[in-house]
């Protein structure tokens, strides 16, 4: 199989059609679930997708270090290029590492100013022109709309489109009647797009609790295998 039909063929296609052609530059989603469930494969599966189609990702996690990502994108690659029966996998592998960039921060330990001032000067001193931007880890019981509107006016900038992880914890209820997050619900003028991972019986399923002016909660033609975590 050539890159070109690997590209048309992954779900990331049905993922994004169901989100009406995916994030835009300056648009943020949100992909939460409860811990465990299967976020950061979610969000390594749309950084791969950008990275197979030439475009650069910034990574950066929260909560664990460069290392662990970095098997994250090893394993997954592995899976699914078992699959696909990829033609040329090292090289596909070695161009995508050379369009990515993985980072790892202490969400306690420095400012969101200084990280945006940090990733301006890799993307335009140092000739990094990312198209995506994946934060993992990151606690929104931390933040406040004021950081997450810096975050969206520094994407729209540089012409990134930003995923965030959410992980839902504490005491029930955990979402509002629109299938929102409780955490992130005071960002919702903020935030572009939210899907929730829910576990069912024999996999995991999507739903889209808001896609830009729609709060309707609907469920994706999309699920994770729950012992790979690929999208199906």
């Amino acid at each position: 199989m050539v890159k070109e039909d690997l590209i048309q063929r992954s779900p990331v296609r049905v993922f994004e059609k169901s989100l009406r052609g995916g994030l835009e530059s300056g648009e943020i989603g949100v992909i939460a679930s409860q811990s465990g469930i299967g976020k950061t494969s979610v969000l390594v599966q749309i950084a791969l997708d950008k990275l197979f189609q030439n475009k650069r990702v910034i990574h950066i996690s929260f909560t664990q270090d460069a290392n662990y990502v970095m098997a994250w994108y090893e394993d997954i690659f592995d899976e699914f290029i078992k699959k696909k029966n990829v033609d040329n996998a090292a090289e596909m592998r070695s161009d995508l590492v050379k369009n990515r960039v993985l980072m790892n921060f202490n969400q306690d330990g420095i400012s969101t100013e200084m990280i945006l001032k940090s990733l301006k000067a890799m993307i335009v001193d140092g000739g990094f022109k990312a198209d995506a931007l994946i934060i993992d880890g990151y606690d929104f019981a931390k933040t406040n709309a004021d950081q997450l509107k810096t975050v969206k006016a520094f994407a729209g900038e540089l012409g990134l489109s930003v995923w965030f992880s959410c992980t839902v914890k504490g005491e029930s209820p955990f979402y509002d009647k629109h299938g929102i997050p409780l955490v992130v619900k005071d960002f919702m003028d903020i935030v572009d797009v939210v899907i929730v991972l829910e576990p069912k019986q024999d996999h995991i399923a999507f739903t889209a609790a808001k896609d830009r002016d729609i709060y309707n909660p609907e469920a994706m033609a999309l699920k994770l295998d729950p012992k790979t975590l690929l999208i199906a």
